[in-house]
């Protein structure tokens, strides 16, 4: 049968289904124009309701030194892919280093010129920034399927109380530690620790550090507490030797006090072959195991390989990376978590283009697995072969198992890191072991906003 319906219906179609499609286009899409004149013709309607050039936007990423992510050639690869899709969004990039970054940061907050999308942790976008209401909640992007995926301990790590996410994570890494092989090897010590697994206990700990005592090894280790830089390592090594914590499991209070964590500092301190180094940094350390000096590093990472192996010409042992030594040999081993954060400048405009770079990063296989690549580190959901032929990352990402408490997200973070330096310098000192434990804890609780320390 004939259509019996006139042009008039033909044009309420023609512009009942332009909308749908407009409604269904990708982040910048113009919105249709209104008061068009139903008087115009079928090629003039046709002209006005087609999707419009959306309006250029420029937005500002700023970067911490996430493996690659500071190397300007490959952040450059990664946002000529972005703008083939959204070539209407125009990126410029900072990148910073973990000495100035914060102050940087802090000061363009401060001058109303935060970034618009910024790299790092938790720790920054979700304790600090997050927490000061300065970065726009991210629910919206954990919603889609390849969120959804997230390995559950970075999702705990990653979400507010309230349940906001000011962060979209991208990658993982763990922490861990390393032995000079051949030292041990001659030292006889090599049989204090599981080389399949990488793992050992602290008596093989403690035998190891006796053997290459022994053998005339006058430091095998540090701990280093000349500042904060590599803190993560200390704090690992203490946490793992009688199975203590930092924090509680809520990531509410410090618990440096316990008798588990007293019993390694005392261990520590009163072993010969480890000596506390008030004068060094996690840097320093690395340098003089790099170099011979030390028979293990506590500051180590996959990244730390990589950058000593290209670029140390001193470098002239195999170096074996292990897990920090536990009661039992399971160590709970300290991570890095990293993504990406909008903060609220309070331009809608800027905020929907970051959150469209944002997901462009994230949402398919075959991007994301582009921008974890340039991280060096490790994706935080289910990625098959990223590393198949990476001899040294598969190596390494043995250690991601052991990844458990992101103690990181903790409240008054900041204050705790340094006054966690601080106490070693006291104990390194001779001053009472428990005393400046519960010094520590009534300190760092008190910034933490806890009115009773234990």
């Amino acid at each position: 049968m004939k259509n019996s319906f006139g042009p008039a219906y033909k044009l309420v179609s023609l512009i009942l289904a332009a909308i749908l499609c407009l409604s269904f286009t990708a982040c910048g899409s113009a919105d249709m124009k209104q008061g068009d004149s139903p008087a115009k013709s079928r090629e003039d309607a046709a002209a006005d309701l087609s999707p419009q050039e959306p309006d250029p936007v420029e937005i500002s990423l700023w970067t911490y030194p996430i493996g690659n992510w500071s190397n300007s050639t490959v952040i450059a690869s990664l946002l000529a892919d972005f703008n083939k899709q959204y070539p209407h969004i125009r990126v410029s990039v900072k990148y910073l280093d973990y000495n100035t970054g914060d102050s940087l940061v802090e000061e363009a907050i401060a001058d109303g010129q935060s970034p618009d999308i910024i790299f790092e942790g938790p720790e920054r976008l979700c304790t600090n920034w997050g927490a000061r209401g300065l970065m726009v909640d991210l629910s919206d992007l954990w919603e889609s399927k390849a969120a959804s995926q997230i390995y559950d301990i970075v999702q705990d790590a990653c979400r507010s109380e309230e349940g906001a996410c000011y962060i979209l994570p991208v990658c993982e890494s763990t922490h861990c530690m390393a032995i000079h092989y051949d030292l041990f090897k001659a030292a006889g010590a090599l049989k204090y620790l599981d080389e399949e697994t990488h793992t050992w206990t602290t008596e093989g700990f403690i035998k190891a550090v006796e053997a290459l005592k022994e053998y005339g090894v006058e430091q095998a280790g540090l701990v280093y507490c000349g500042g904060q830089a590599g803190d993560q390592g200390t704090r690992a090594l203490v946490n793992n030797l009688y199975g203590g914590s930092f924090t509680d499991p809520a990531h509410s209070r410090y618990t440096i006090s316990t008798p588990e964590n007293i019993q390694a500092l005392e261990l520590l301190y009163n072993l010969e072959g480890i000596d506390f180094a008030p004068n060094l940094t996690g840097a320093d350390e690395v340098k003089l195991f790099s170099s011979g000096d030390l028979a293990m590093t506590f500051c180590w990472n996959v990244a730390r390989e990589i950058n000593e192996t290209l670029v140390n010409p001193e470098l002239n042992f195999d170096i074996f990376p292990m897990a920090f030594p536990s009661p039992d040999g399971v160590p709970v081993l300290e991570g890095g978590i990293w993504g990406f954060g909008i903060f609220d400048n309070g331009d809608a405009a800027r905020i929907k283009a970051s959150k469209c770079f944002v997901e462009f990063m994230t949402e398919t296989d075959s991007q994301y697995a582009k921008t974890v690549l340039a991280t060096t580190y490790w994706p935080v959901r289910p990625m098959e072969d990223l590393y198949v032929n990476d001899k040294l990352m598969t190596e390494y990402g043995m250690f991601t198992q052991y990844m458990n408490d992101y103690h990181q997200i903790t409240p008054g973070w900041t204050n705790a890191r340094t006054a966690w330096w601080k106490m070693l310098q006291e104990i390194g000192s001779g001053e009472d072991i428990e005393a400046a434990a519960t010094a520590f804890d009534k300190a760092a609780n008190e910034t933490a906003g806890n009115a009773k320390a234990e």
